[in-house]
C-alpha cells in the first residue's frame, strides 16, 4: 500500500472531512452532529483555518482524503509557560483502520507540535471508545487526568 501523505486541509476537503467525522456511531448519537457541510460547519472550518494556532490535518492515500484531525496549539502559564498541543476529531476511514494510518497521522501531529515548540500533547477520548484508548496508550499517551464536559 502506498504511504499516506499529510497536509493542511483545504476547503474542497470539507465534505470528506465531515463524512469521516459522521461515520461513527458515537458521533451520530450526539445532538447537532452534522452529516453534511452546513453553514455553521463551513463557518467553523473558515475560523479554524484562519487561526494560526489551529490546523486541520488530512491524510491522503492515492489522492483521496482518508484521515483527519484538528490540532490546536495552546500557550499556557502553567508548567513554566509551556506550549501544549490539543488533538481533537481524530478519524481514519473505517475500511482502512488497522493499517497504521492513524499512527502515521498522530506521528505527523506530534512532529508538527514539536516544531511549534510544544512540549506536551493532550487529547480526550470518549470513555466508550475502548479501541481508541488502546491505540493512544500504544502511542505513549497516559490517562493521567479525568476529563469533564458541560453543555452550554
Amino acid at each position: 500500500m502506498p504511504a499516506t501523505t499529510f497536509r493542511n486541509a483545504r476547503a474542497s476537503d470539507l465534505p470528506t472531512i465531515v463524512q469521516l467525522l459522521a461515520n461513527d456511531a458515537i458521533a451520530q448519537s450526539r445532538t447537532g452532529y452534522a452529516q453534511e457541510v452546513t453553514p455553521a460547519v463551513d463557518a467553523a472550518f473558515k475560523e479554524i483555518t484562519a487561526d494560526p494556532n489551529n490546523e486541520i490535518v488530512v491524510g491522503e492515500l492515492d489522492g483521496q482524503v482518508v484521515a483527519t484531525l484538528q490540532l490546536t496549539y495552546i500557550p499556557g502559564l502553567g508548567r513554566g509557560g509551556i506550549r501544549r498541543a490539543l488533538v481533537e476529531e481524530v478519524r481514519v476511514r473505517s475500511d482502512l483502520r488497522g493499517q497504521r494510518i492513524g499512527e502515521a497521522l498522530m506521528n505527523e501531529a506530534m512532529a508538527r507540535a514539536r516544531a511549534r515548540g510544544c512540549t506536551l500533547m493532550q487529547l480526550t477520548t470518549d470513555k466508550r471508545r475502548l479501541e481508541a484508548q488502546r491505540f493512544y496508550v500504544r502511542l505513549g499517551f497516559v490517562a493521567s487526568h479525568e476529563g469533564m464536559k458541560l453543555p452550554l
